[in-house]
């Protein structure tokens, strides 16, 4: 028998080719089990073709089975109880098969509770004691043992029962879960307990939860009685809603001679004053006691407690409710008078109470305007800004420069912020009549200076006329002690008259930079906002709007709905009596005015570039044409507009902007696209070069190159129609 048990449990097997005894797990041939081998599954084994092809501990991770279970205990050597009921909860992990036995804890139980069974494969009982407890061992209403502990399994969870009948499992009907004997008698004494000590359980957790940190704030004011001068002292008073107590801060102005304290009422409830006066210590107590049997019993006495509250003296305190406004609350005495409160105190109330009305109530006197400070005069030594800083701090200091309006108005790039005016002599002298002088203002730091134009056979000398620097207004006192005004950017504009260090200009021009920037920025000059020009002219022609109409129609007896910048000119200085600058005409102007479209001819621009390329010495055109070749992925021998001019600009060559997009532009299709090869002939003034040509003086638009010749204007004719109906309106 012993033989054949061995031959059972054992079996003959190669490892390595060495013949051994090995295992009965380990099947036959394919896998298959041998005759009369029974194979013992190591993990739950769930039905095939259903859920994913993740492995267990993947698909079923962080998902537990609960079941609801109960082990009855044996109490021996007890009177009171001979065996007890214990719950617990059994959780099945189902990805590694592991079980963890959880038993609630119970306040006062006396045992130790809590983790009963670790979480681990548990095995089963003898004798498959060499197998585990799988998903299949579990049921409603049956019970398992864990080494040796009887579980009574009652119920389980939702998702158990789901798991459950997926799986195939017939699950039993609920059983009963007993209740623990001991614990139940326990419970019926307790509950018929009375204290014998006076206890009174008072409940403010839920207000304290719900109202922690929240404090309304009041700003109040106390008229000291007893101070000299009767002066008013600042609190702010603090009411925590977490447990309705109050507490109050003296707010001490800076040299007032008092000593600062932490808190001028320490928190606590505030009681309201009572008529007969305060009452005397012991007098008010949180409980009322009797005493049950009074001295009969020796010296020791039965109290209990009353919770009538026969005889008890009950005193209000100050709530959320008592505090508005304009209300005088009496603090031990003082009387406080509650001034206004904070936006968090106003929305409370707002909220609570339904209040609107938060009007603060004034206390404090408003306090005596503060002297005005007077400056010394100018003494002439150094600038006036530096004298100025000499008087404002025992530590002269150096006068400060707008640093953010120098950044922002320095030059940059094209942007040279550099106003020019062309400007001759107020003066009747043969000499001075005919001196042209350029006038330049630097917006950056308000400063100008003044050249000469240099004119031939004139026995004046030009150049630099006046130094860089700001020029005060004449007209002046020089020792005073308000700062001098200087000139700024709106004195200068086109017929303005200003006077240099006694020198009187007559503004008779500027350049077309000048005139962009002041109406880019309309705001700051007024000459140059058209909408402000409009609305004076209205004002002064609306009386005479059908005479001004027949003045224009006059001037125009062809009809063409034009008429020339000189005529438009007199007739506005005669309209409005020459109210009028020559800029806030020329803005009129400029704004109506008909553009003449100048045709630029190819071969003239190609001749100019021609001449430039000739003086600055290019002659790399042969690796220009290989770059533009390269760039030809089509070979079709266009390429975009704007890729050409980067080619250009990235080789370098030396054209101006204007001209060069000019020149390609000329070269353009349909298509926006350049024929690169016909564009690099006409430039190459090697081989294609273009006959001398008669130089055709055109206004320069780079203001750097002005030379201080009044520039001619971009119009000749003006519309006078559309001027007449922004006006008067429309004539029917």
């Amino acid at each position: 028998l012993g033989r054949e048990k061995f031959h059972k449990s054992q079996h003959w097997g190669f490892c390595n080719n060495v013949a051994m005894l090995v295992g009965e797990d380990k099947p036959g041939i394919g896998g298959e089990p041998l005759p009369g081998q029974k194979l013992k599954p190591k993990y739950s084994v769930f039905p095939a073709g259903m859920g994913s092809d993740a492995p267990a501990w993947v698909a079923f991770d962080k998902q537990v089975l609960s079941f609801d279970a109960y082990v009855e205990e044996e109490v021996p050597d007890k009177n009171q109880e001979l065996y007890r009921i214990r719950h617990c909860k059994i959780y099945f992990y189902l990805e590694d098969d592991t079980i963890q036995v959880i038993e609630p804890r119970v306040k006062n139980s006396g045992i130790v509770q809590g983790t009963i069974v670790r979480r681990h494969r548990i095995p089963l009982p003898p004798p498959n004691e060499d197998e585990y407890y799988t998903i299949h061992h579990f049921n409603i209403n049956t019970e398992v043992i864990f080494y040796a502990q009887r579980y009574k399994i009652t119920d389980c969870d939702q998702f158990t029962k789901n798991f459950l009948r997926k799986m195939g499992v017939r699950l039993n009907p609920p059983a009963s879960r007993p209740d623990d004997p001991y614990t139940k008698e326990r419970q019926k004494i307790l509950d018929s307990m009375n204290p014998l000590r006076p206890y009174e359980r008072i409940d403010t957790l839920k207000q304290f939860l719900e109202h922690d940190g929240h404090v309304l704030r009041f700003f109040c004011v106390w008229d000291d009685p007893e101070s000299m001068f009767h002066d008013l002292r600042e609190l702010v008073l603090h009411y925590y809603l977490s447990d309705d107590t109050i507490d109050m801060k003296e707010i001490t102005p800076v040299n007032s001679g008092r000593d600062a304290v932490p808190l001028f009422l320490r928190r606590d409830k505030l009681p309201k004053y009572a008529p007969t006066g305060l009452y005397q210590p012991g007098t008010i107590t949180a409980r009322t006691v009797l005493n049950v049997f009074g001295n009969l019993v020796g010296n020791r006495g039965r109290y209990i407690l009353d919770n009538r509250k026969t005889g008890a003296v009950h005193q209000e305190f100050y709530k959320d409710g008592d505090l508005k406004i304009g209300e005088v609350i009496n603090v031990w005495g003082r009387k406080i008078l509650l001034c206004d409160c904070d936006e968090f105190t106003k929305d409370y109330y707002r909220t609570k109470y339904g209040i609107e009305d938060f009007t603060p109530v004034p206390y404090k006197t408003l306090p005596p305007p503060k002297p005005e400070k007077t400056f010394p005069p100018y003494t002439g030594f150094g600038s006036e800004e530096d004298s100025l800083c000499s008087c404002k701090g025992l530590l002269p200091k150096p006068p400060q420069k707008d640093f953010k309006k120098f950044l922002e108005k320095d030059r940059s790039g094209l942007e040279s912020n550099i106003l020019r005016f062309l400007a001759k002599f107020v003066t009747d002298s043969p000499v001075d009549k005919d001196r042209k002088f350029i006038i330049c203002y630097f917006l950056s730091d308000d400063t100008i200076s003044v050249y000469e134009y240099t004119q031939r056979n004139s026995g004046i000398l030009g150049g630099k006329f006046l130094e860089r620097g700001r020029i005060k207004k004449p007209g002046q006192e020089l020792f005073k002690s308000e700062p001098s005004e200087y000139f700024k950017a709106q004195d200068l504009f086109v017929g303005a008259r200003v006077c240099f260090h006694g020198h009187n200009f007559l503004l008779v021009d500027a350049d077309e930079y000048t005139i962009n920037y002041m109406e880019k920025h309309a705001n700051e000059f007024s000459v140059a906002d058209t909408g402000f020009i409009l609305k004076k002219l209205k004002d002064i022609a609306e009386p005479r709007s059908r005479e001004i109409r027949q003045v224009f129609a006059a001037t125009d007896p062809e009809h063409t709905k034009v008429i020339a910048y000189e005529p438009f000119r007199n007739l506005i200085v005669s309209i409005t009596d020459g109210a009028f600058s020559e800029h806030e005409i020329m803005t009129i102007g400029r704004y109506y005015g008909v553009k003449e479209e100048y045709e630029t001819d190819l071969h003239l621009l190609l001749a100019v570039a021609q001449e430039q390329l000739k003086k600055n010495s290019f002659e790399n055109f042969g690796q220009l044409s290989a770059v533009f070749v390269y760039n030809d992925r089509e070979k079709c021998g266009v390429l975009p507009y704007q890729m050409c001019r980067t080619i250009c600009k990235s080789f370098k060559l030396p054209l101006a902007d204007d001209l060069l997009e000019a020149v390609l532009t000329m070269f353009e299709d349909d298509n926006k696209q350049v024929e690169y090869k016909k564009f690099l002939d006409g430039l190459n003034w090697r081989e294609n070069q273009i006959p001398a040509f008669q130089t055709i003086r055109l206004p320069l638009k780079n203001e750097d190159d002005w030379n201080g010749q009044p520039p001619s204007l971009p119009f000749k004719k003006i519309k006078y129609l559309p001027l007449l109906d922004d006006l008067f309106g429309k004539e029917e």
